[in-house]
């Protein structure tokens, strides 16, 4: 009967003492002045989507690559031109006369012109088409004359014959760098919601390590009172005894290392989810994990429709055909024709100089070809020819190794869910045995080694457990990234483009 006393005695000493500090310690170290933020997962990643740096960099990244595409496209539609350029010329000027000799005189003059032009570019042929319409004005201000020249109108068309197309190979890469913009925001964004599940874990994790330690602390505290009324009693050794003040101690210091943890870790997401330094965040974590599991099919299938990765080889390999025609054409004969057919006339007046207007044509064919170059041309080519090989086998091993990427992605994602499972149920055992094996202590049933056995067991469980749904959350946005679908809502992802 003397015992059971005992055993009950010591037992609601642990309690008391234990639920005190349980309760008091927590408080001090959660004490925050600023705000309380509770998330759950979901609204995290919501959260990081909408205003996470991350997030920000990405839609402006996609916003540059939408207006080059809008620049590219303007290439192809027709540009209406306004140009003047008035002057005053007032100096000695050398002047060539009639008989060929040169005299320096004097000029007194003011002029300006105006023109208007509409320039088309032809895709096709990689030339220019172009209606124009142009005023001269001239006055001698010495003789007060005014001279007036016009083109009412003037049409024309410029063309290399042998030379590069930009407007033609612009046609084939510029729609996949575009497209390849597309895909890429939708990919960051999903990555975005993978880090924040890795910043959410990692506070998760945090705050679970300040809770054990606290009450590892708490716990360790209450062992060692109730080791100082045994030691006296005579019922435990004296290196026992110095066993439990030391693990005290050492319970004192890891309840500061881990304060110190959380703090960081709760700076980092803050910082990831651009939010103040004044807001304290407090995490409810998901109580399971979705089950499902993905095809690799499908998933194949899915990647090779939204992954930006097989638009980007596509596209390396038509810019490397587009350098191997540039190289071509700087290497060989060139031609540039000018074509220009008009109407033109002068006068002293404005409305004078717009009668009876006189044709006006002009043509003009431009020849360049290397005769010697020391092999500067040909060597051009080989590289571009060289390049484009080099560019094709790192394509092939590319999309090879993102074949492989999805695979291995998705076996880890199918394996992952069970491996959530079984560390959950670890953890209600662990707990299970911690509990147990303290109870079999304090009735002195059971060694020091065991419980410290046991309290190590539950730690790892908690932590492997927050670790595994870390991983699990992880693969899943991964996957979903990489395919650009919802294998849980079967829904292809749909991100609203910030245009």
């Amino acid at each position: 009967m003397k015992t059971n006393r005992l055993s009950l005695s010591v037992i609601s000493l642990f309690v008391r003492r234990g639920l005190l500090l349980l309760l008091l310690l927590p408080s001090c170290s959660f004490a925050w002045t600023g705000d309380t933020l509770t998330l759950t997962l979901p609204q995290a990643i919501e959260m990081a989507k909408k205003q996470s740096p991350s997030a920000r960099s990405a839609r402006h990244t996609f916003l540059a690559q939408y207006w080059n595409y809008r620049y590219y496209r303007a290439n192809y539609l027709p540009s209406l031109t306004l140009n003047s350029s008035p002057y005053i010329n007032n100096e000695v000027n050398k002047i060539t006369q009639g008989d060929g000799t040169s005299l320096f005189l004097s000029q007194s003059q003011f002029g300006g012109d105006l023109s208007l032009s509409i320039n088309q570019n032809i895709p096709l042929t990689g030339g220019t088409f172009f209606i124009r319409s142009s005023v001269n004005y001239l006055r001698e201000m010495e003789s007060k004359m005014n001279m007036f020249s016009t083109v009412p109108v003037s049409i024309g068309y410029s063309q290399s014959l042998f030379g590069y197309n930009s407007l033609k190979w612009d046609r084939r890469i510029e729609p996949l760098r575009y497209a390849e913009a597309k895909k890429s925001y939708a990919e960051t964004i999903e990555l975005v919601s993978a880090q924040a599940c890795n910043h959410f874990f990692n506070l998760a994790t945090a705050q679970s390590n300040l809770s054990m330690a606290h009450d590892n602390y708490a716990n360790a505290d209450t062992l060692y009172r109730m080791a100082q009324g045994r030691y006296k009693l005579g019922t435990i050794t004296e290196n026992e005894m110095l066993q439990l003040e030391i693990r005290r101690l050492s319970e004192e210091a890891n309840a500061m290392d881990a304060q110190i943890a959380h703090e960081e870790t709760l700076q980092q997401f803050r910082s990831f989810l651009g939010l103040g330094q004044d807001t304290f965040i407090t995490l409810l974590l998901p109580d399971s994990v979705p089950d499902f599991t993905v095809p690799f099919p499908e998933a194949l299938e899915m990647a090779m429709k939204n992954s930006p990765d097989p638009v980007y080889y596509e596209r390396i390999r038509k810019e490397a055909g587009s350098n191997l025609a540039n190289a071509k054409a700087n290497a060989g004969l060139k031609a540039d024709i000018y074509l220009q057919f008009g109407l033109s006339q002068t006068g002293n007046t404005l409305s004078g100089a717009y009668k009876r207007p006189m044709t006006q044509e002009y043509g003009s064919l431009t020849v360049s070809f290397p005769i010697l170059d020391w092999g500067r041309g040909r060597g051009m080519v080989r590289v571009a020819k060289s390049d484009l090989e080099l560019t094709q086998i790192r394509s092939e091993q590319g999309m090879d190794d993102f074949r492989q990427n999805v695979q291995k992605l998705v076996s880890q994602f199918n394996m992952q869910g069970k491996k959530v499972r079984i560390a959950r149920l670890t953890e209600k055992r662990a707990e299970h045995r911690y509990n147990v094996a303290m109870r079999l202590y304090i009735m002195g049933q059971t060694s020091l080694l065991e419980l410290n056995d046991a309290i190590a067991e539950r730690n790892a469980s908690r932590r492997s457990h927050i670790s595994s749904m870390s991983t699990f959350w992880n693969l899943y946005y991964t996957l979903r990234s990489i395919t650009g679908y919802d294998f849980q809502t079967r829904h292809p992802l749909t991100e609203q483009l910030p245009i």
